[in-house]
């Protein structure tokens, strides 16, 4: 019998969701091209056009502005090597939280890259942006703005109105990084400031290989694969219809409840407290998202510790998925000044769609147990 595990790691992927299944494996019964007009590519493209609407719906956003792609790397690659070259940036600013994805994008135009500084608790300096802002005008630089809206590994949410406030006005452009707030927080793209906004399929429940990137009008020239015109001529390669049927899917049941996810956290939080009570969590004192806890037990390291977590089967990790596979301290954490043997701790649980109370217990069941056994092992040495 197959050991059963417990899936806490929803912040590098969460789950299928029944209904994604669904609409994945029904489209992909039917044969086609989705640019061809005959009837079975016509039935593709309605389904394209479906799940481009579920998709841009729950992200406050016209359906026109969704350019679909293969993967939110794909997007925010798009916006920022892309999107320099259409806006003629002289150089690109983002924050030291900021995920792989942009940071290597970013590294790739080969412009300047000015880097903004987060706070204690992991926000984003606004005093540093307005400082980037005067500087960019004072040297008559165009910026490209990159930033994140919900961190990846604390759940910190960036002051986004503040952002929007600052950047929106000036003649410079705003890309935002929402992966993890996609399905979560009330996104208004439509009305909002950021040029461009990029998403993900698997972080809330589609599968794997589908991202999009949502555009306003005046940035409607950003591009990065040409081709045969799909995706209004944004994005060339032939559309993978199943996959967006299956994104539009998840979109379209995506049933965030803050406060019971916030319900959960707590509860972890509280449990580690009264497990050891001198965890330390990150982000706090900052707004963060509900779902997820990055936390660290000082002397307990996180290779160690999450090696002993998944034979129990309890799966997390020590932080973002695209880089996780290289263990050590966290780029995120560093940037908020925690040192580096503190930061070499780090374990971030998150929860998703499924996930329970139960869930949440026998996490502080396992992580007691591996307490118990350091505490052992240090006696016996």
């Amino acid at each position: 019998m197959a050991k059963e595990t417990i899936y806490l790691d929803h912040n590098a992927a969460s789950p299928l969701r029944p209904e994604a299944r669904a609409a994945l494996v029904a489209a992909l019964d039917l044969v086609g091209n989705p640019s061809s007009v005959h009837a079975h590519g016509r039935a593709l493209r309605n389904l394209i056009d479906t799940g481009r609407r579920q998709v841009a719906r729950l992200a406050g956003a016209e359906a026109k502005q969704v350019v679909f792609t293969g993967s939110a790397t794909e997007a925010v690659t798009q916006a920022i090597v892309g999107g320099t070259k259409a806006f003629s940036a002289g150089a690109i600013a983002v924050s030291a939280g900021e995920h792989a994805a942009v940071a290597k994008a970013a590294e790739a135009t080969g412009l300047p890259v000015w880097t903004i500084g987060l706070d204690a608790v992991g926000r984003i300096d606004l005093d540093q942006l307005v400082a980037v802002l005067a500087r960019a005008d004072a040297e008559g630089v165009t910026l490209l703005v990159a930033l994140h809206w919900v961190n990846n590994e604390t759940g910190v949410v960036q002051p986004m109105s503040r952002i929007n406030a600052l950047v929106g006005p000036t003649r410079h452009t705003l890309f935002v990084d929402a992966v993890q707030a996609l399905g979560k927080l009330d996104l208004d793209f439509a009305a909002s400031a950021p040029d461009m906004l990029a998403v993900s399929g698997h972080k809330i429940g589609a599968p794997a290989g589908i991202g999009a990137l949502l555009v306003k009008a005046h940035a409607d020239t950003v591009r990065l694969i040409p081709g045969g015109g799909q995706e209004q001529g944004r994005r060339g390669g032939t559309e993978s219809a199943a996959l967006i049927a299956a994104f539009g899917a998840a979109a379209a049941a995506a049933d965030y409840d803050s406060e019971a996810m916030s319900a959960l956290s707590v509860h972890l939080e509280r449990g580690l407290a009264a497990l050891a009570p001198d965890v330390v969590i990150f982000g706090q004192g900052a707004t963060r998202i509900g779902n997820v806890t990055d936390f660290a037990v000082p002397g307990l390291g996180n290779a160690t510790a999450m090696m002993g977590l998944d034979l129990m089967g309890l799966s997390v990790s020590s932080g973002s998925a695209c880089s996780s596979g290289k263990v050590g301290a966290s780029h995120v954490l560093a940037a908020m000044g925690v040192p580096k043997d503190l930061a070499n701790c780090a374990l971030r649980v998150s929860f998703g769609w499924n996930s329970t109370l139960a869930d949440a217990d026998a996490f502080l069941a396992g992580f007691e147990t591996l307490l118990s056994r350091r505490k052992r092992d240090g006696k016996a040495a």
